[in-house]
């Protein structure tokens, strides 16, 4: 075959392109499973993380969780971990809303009373370094919704929320600086994602 002339080209080139289309979907195949696990394991130390267990290698986070999480149950159509920690009962919520650039979602772990927060952990897709992904990366900002009531008194309309001004400090925690959308976004994704659990929350 002359190999200047346009026919070897096109075919030399469709080889190439069959070889690397099968080689990607190969080697996709090969770690499809390590990939679905390390999502899981993500999953799980995001989780621990909202139960204030944080910083534990791949071996440690396995084996906490298996330890304080007791099981997965489906609360009135929607998911609910329960957990024990130190003795104490613990349920923790997932989450899901949108930040100002992308997704962002995370989860509330909740006291037995069901209404004092004990932890919390947010994570996100795309928002601003050192901005909206304060949300993610600072730690006090999350641990400033332990000890936050979800309701008030006699009440059961979800006041636990993010606030660029602070006037109920039982319920409200401070926006992050220069990241209001983003913490509006938190905001509405706790309102929201804790709506469909009211009957669970005040059930006691």
């Amino acid at each position: 075959m002359n190999t200047n002339s346009n026919t070897y080209t096109i075919i030399y080139s469709a080889i190439i392109v069959i070889i690397v289309a099968f080689l990607l979907a190969f080697v996709s195949t090969s770690l499809r499973e390590k990939q679905e696990a390390n999502v899981k394991l993500d999953t799980k130390k995001q989780i621990l993380n909202s139960l204030n267990l944080r910083d534990l290698n791949d071996d440690a986070a396995e084996a906490k969780y298996k330890e304080v999480v007791k099981s997965e149950d489906n609360v009135d159509g929607q998911k609910v971990f329960s957990c024990e920690v130190d003795g104490q009962k613990k349920y923790v919520i997932p989450m899901k809303g949108m930040g100002l650039w992308g997704p962002i979602y995370g989860y509330l772990a909740i006291n037995d009373d069901k209404n004092t927060v004990f932890g919390a952990y947010f994570n996100h897709d795309s928002e601003t370094a050192g901005l909206g992904a304060e949300i993610k990366d600072s730690r006090a900002w999350q641990n400033k919704f332990q000890g936050k009531k979800i309701f008030k008194e006699g009440s059961e309309d979800i006041a636990l929320s993010v606030k660029k001004k602070v006037e109920d400090p039982a319920t409200q925690v401070d926006a992050v600086t220069g990241a209001t959308l983003t913490s509006d976004g938190v905001s509405l994704m706790i309102q929201g994602g804790l709506k469909p659990y009211v009957k669970f929350l005040t059930n006691k």
